[in-house]
């Protein structure tokens, strides 16, 4: 666990690709991606199918570890369409009733409201808590309000590319936070990777075996 000063708040970057925010009590993840890997199942995609308990195991591990008060997911919860993996995650919900699960829509998140309100998550559009303007698609430079708050987002599912002294190089995912929006990393374990381009002074923190790794850029 790293913990970093955004936006005059102190949070907690969690190996398992997460935020915690303690004065809140807050817990925040992107792109689950949950039915994922039984979406490409059913189109006759062999996938091995240990990615959905993963994704869950990991959460219920992390639920305990922090014991929020929210359980914000700023999109993309699930991936397509309706199948059994939901109602899984619509177990994990009961098991934590202390913990009020929310969703900002993303992209993916094309279920009808009935099944949301069936499962007791909450649904945002968009969401202003404290400093932070909390959105699935980062909010474009050009449009950016610093009135609004400080972005988190999702979507990208960001990384970033290292280099050894020889040829040799790893994509890795990674925590990005720059003057006025952050990126969360993607949180489900059958995702891919975007490439980013940090810029001078942003502070981008990798995730590798576990660990995580601040990685300076000038």
């Amino acid at each position: 666990m790293v913990e970093i000063n955004v936006a005059g708040e102190r949070l907690q970057l969690l190996p398992q690709k997460a935020i915690f925010w303690p004065a809140e009590k807050i817990l925040f993840l992107a792109d689950l991606h949950l039915g994922k890997v039984n979406h490409f199942r059913r189109a006759g995609i062999p996938v091995p199918t240990l990615a959905n308990q993963r994704n869950l195991e990991v959460m219920v591990d992390l639920v305990n570890l922090t014991r929020p008060e929210r359980l914000m997911c700023l999109g993309d919860l699930f991936h397509s369409h309706y199948n059994p993996e939901w109602e899984s995650f619509g177990e994990l919900i009961k098991h934590f009733r202390t913990t009020s699960f929310e969703l900002v829509l993303g992209n993916h998140d094309i279920m009808s409201d009935q099944q949301y309100h069936r499962k007791g998550i909450v649904v945002h559009a968009q969401l202003r808590v404290g400093p932070f303007l909390l959105t699935h698609h980062p909010r474009e430079e050009s449009r950016r309000d610093e009135g609004e708050g400080y972005n988190l987002a999702g979507h990208l599912h960001p990384g970033v590319t290292l280099r050894g002294s020889g040829r040799q190089s790893m994509t890795l995912p990674c925590f990005y936070f720059g003057k006025q929006a952050g990126l969360l990393p993607a949180f489900g374990a059958f995702t891919g990777l975007a490439r980013i381009k940090p810029r001078k002074d942003d502070k981008v923190f990798v995730i590798a075996d576990e660990k995580i790794i601040p990685v300076e850029y000038s």
